[in-house]
């Protein structure tokens, strides 16, 4: 035991070459760029129908957020017999104080512009971790509501497109606009200061190996 602690603190764990190869080589760019826009038009759609839809959810005078008051109503009802949809009671409990104070009027607004935020900057590839970690965001809350539908596909896909933030948006506009901002370990030329060389890294710096 004392010496599997040693070797853990006085070395650097790396991941396989698979894993490297899967979500950080620009060759699988295409791959993440089908999967990146399935998604966005599934969530482009969701939000369209939500806005513009025939049984939109906002935009309807006097009646905005009625179709996600009448989703939360149902999904915290307890069934006389048989499971409640939600199993957790602190979601349920949540779900009811947003309900009580009529917060659908506005967190409709919220899942629907979500929605088609999330999927125009996943179809166009601009802060691809971002705009995929909030469709997951999103899918996780369907799915605490219980609702399954497609959330559960949805969810595994934006998943793994924000493990392969790095390349997943290669082939769109994140190919510019990441080495231009940079991260927030790793600022980019626009953040980088005067001392930056042409690459955005610190002068005087170590050279990548």
């Amino acid at each position: 035991m004392a010496f599997l602690q040693r070797a853990f603190t006085t070395r650097e764990l790396h991941d396989p070459s698979w894993l490297r190869r899967v979500f950080g080589d620009t060759r699988l760019a295409p791959l993440w760029a089908a999967a990146r826009l399935y998604l966005g038009y599934q969530w482009l759609l969701a939000g369209w129908h939500k806005l513009w839809g025939e049984e939109r959810w906002v935009n309807v005078p006097g009646q905005d957020g009625l179709p996600l008051q009448g989703f939360w109503q149902r999904v915290t009802a307890i069934p006389e017999e048989g499971s409640p949809p939600i199993k957790y009671d602190w979601y349920r409990d949540f779900l009811h104080y947003m309900l009580q104070h009529e917060w659908y009027t506005w967190f409709s607004w919220v899942i629907a512009l979500g929605e088609v935020l999330a999927g125009v900057a996943l179809i166009v590839g601009a802060f691809t971790g971002l705009a995929a970690l909030g469709g997951a965001l999103m899918n996780f809350n369907f799915l605490l509501a219980g609702s399954a539908s497609t959330n559960p596909v949805l969810f595994v896909i934006a998943i793994l497109i924000l493990f392969g933030w790095k390349v997943a948006g290669w082939i769109g506009i994140d190919r510019w606009l990441l080495p231009a901002l940079g991260t927030p370990w790793e600022p980019g030329a626009v953040f980088a200061g005067p001392s930056a060389g042409a690459s955005g890294r610190p002068q005087g710096g170590r050279s990548p190996t």
